[in-house]
């Protein structure tokens, strides 16, 4: 952790080529080449590697396991750049397939999670298998980390900080501009209400379920908005974090102190 305990992040925009696992992570491995030093975490959208696949035919072929190719050259990519990588792929295991995010550490050390709550509007409750476990923290230089995925933004008692269990939490997503108005405002609310910092890492471009271009945002904990768009990296935003910030907000305004105990019972 640097000395001003800052943390740089870069959410990353991509024109995801629909089932095309390799143009895909080129997209990546081009963009980290270029991307401004000293980055300490890089988010990537929701199924990053292939898009959404609903497809039978293609979903015996196209999902991945933990130990896969594209999560190795993920773990590579950590290494060489110094820096943690998050977002979301196409995973399967021996009797499911998931929309499963990942947090890959320079270390090696690797954090999954199973998106929880499917989008019924569409094929994914169907094509795939809810997680059964909550979100997981992440200790990471010095910060306390939190993953959900797109449409599990939409329930905050899922997102909730218990007792501020985190500082930042990463929203990797493929959020339609239709929907836009609710994207960003729930990524508000998230950030105003558990005093943590937000970052929603949305697709680029557009596809069959509609346009994605300028969702990609970085709140903080008391809602501003402090990404800016970088010409390094084509529509990347970057934003660099202060815990010094959170500490201090939470200090004269400690709502947490006043919240509401609760369990989330789980559905296996």
């Amino acid at each position: 952790m640097a000395l001003d305990s800052s943390l740089n992040v870069l959410a990353m925009p991509l024109d995801i080529v629909w089932a095309d696992r390799e143009a895909n992570i080129q997209q990546v491995k081009a963009a980290m080449e270029h991307m401004p030093a000293g980055i300490d975490i890089v988010v990537l959208p929701e199924l990053f590697s292939t898009g959404f696949i609903k497809d039978p035919s293609l979903l015996t072929d196209l999902p991945e396991t933990n130990s896969g190719p594209t999560l190795k050259t993920l773990h590579e990519l950590a290494a060489r750049h110094n820096c943690a990588i998050a977002g979301s792929f196409l995973a399967r295991t021996a009797r499911n397939i998931y929309n499963r995010a990942f947090f890959i550490e320079p270390s090696g050390d690797e954090t999954f999670y199973d998106k929880r709550h499917l989008f019924s509007l569409s094929s994914e409750s169907a094509a795939y298998s809810r997680g059964s476990k909550f979100k997981p923290v992440i200790r990471f230089r010095g910060w306390n980390i939190a993953m959900i995925v797109c449409y599990d933004l939409r329930f905050p008692a899922w997102c909730r900080s218990r007792a501020n269990e985190y500082d930042l939490l990463l929203v990797p997503a493929n959020w339609p501009s239709a929907r836009e108005f609710a994207w960003r405002h729930l990524l508000i609310a998230r950030a105003i209400e558990n005093q943590a910092y937000v970052v929603g890492a949305n697709r680029g471009s557009r596809d069959d379920y509609g346009e994605y271009d300028g969702l990609t945002f970085v709140f903080d904990p008391m809602g501003a908005s402090v990404g800016k768009v970088i010409p390094e990296v084509p529509d990347a935003v970057t934003a660099s974090l202060r815990k010094s910030v959170i500490d201090e907000w939470r200090r004269r305004f400690p709502v947490s102190a006043d919240a509401d105990s609760f369990d989330i019972p789980l559905e296996i």
